[in-house]
């Protein structure tokens, strides 16, 4: 356990450029607080010293703002950034080197007991506002981008965004590029090609249909055709 905080505390230096001493970091930061606190009450858990562990997890949820469930498992590397909102369900697994921002939810969408809630593998990002709902998986390398709402399994090395999430492009940054250079908030490095704007595109459609409409119409009038009379008129 105390090998995981340590290795928690490393990985905030390089993913978080404001991280400046590891002082800062344990006073300042609420996910690595939320963590230590998971870190016990997950091994209380583990004990069935259930109500101890409950309680621990509702202090840190008070004190942090971020509600991680003492039978949730989660791995080596784990970074919340921000933090504020963040919500983790009992059944919740999650690699190593997972980062989430604020406002992420990986909740459940059933009451029955077993498997309810989202497993995340190695290397995955999920941007600020994010829900993944449901015992989905979410492949390696996965960039989920912000305020998506995830219901399906996601493949390894891709990203995926909207409501609900759909692929974009595959992703093809590995552990390396991950950590080396971080993408805020799940977003592809360069969003113009990965991410286009839907209303955008539509628009641009259309006027390209009224182009050549327009380059129709000039084509039959320098032919000396005959156009329709507007509608509503008589010939």
């Amino acid at each position: 356990m105390f090998q995981r905080i340590r290795n928690d505390i490393r990985v905030i230096f390089q993913r978080d450029p404001a991280a400046r001493s590891v002082v800062e970091v344990l006073l300042c930061y609420p996910g690595i607080h939320a963590l230590l606190f998971y870190r016990v009450s997950h091994w209380l858990w583990n004990r069935r010293l259930r109500l101890p562990a409950r309680f621990l997890s509702h202090l840190a949820r008070f004190f942090t703002g971020i509600e991680i469930h003492p039978g949730a498992r989660i791995g080596s590397g784990f970074f919340i950034d921000h933090g504020m909102g963040v919500v983790i369900g009992e059944t919740t697994e999650i690699g190593n080197d997972v980062t989430l921002y604020h406002g992420v939810t990986l909740g459940g969408t059933s009451w029955k007991r077993g498997k309810r809630h989202p497993t995340l593998e190695d290397n995955v990002v999920v941007g600020a506002g994010a829900k993944i709902l449901g015992p989905i998986t979410i492949g390696r390398n996965v960039r989920v981008g912000s305020n998506a709402v995830v219901v399906d399994n996601v493949p390894s090395d891709t990203t995926v965004v909207g409501v609900p999430g759909r692929l974009v492009v595959p992703n093809r940054a590995r552990k390396g590029d991950i950590l080396a250079g971080f993408p805020s908030y799940g977003q592809p490095d360069n969003q113009a090609e990965a991410m286009p704007d839907p209303v955008a595109k539509a628009i641009a459609c259309v006027l390209d249909q009224v182009h050549q409409i327009d380059s129709r119409l000039e084509n039959l009038e320098q032919k000396g055709g005959n156009l329709p009379p507007p509608p509503g008129r008589d010939p």
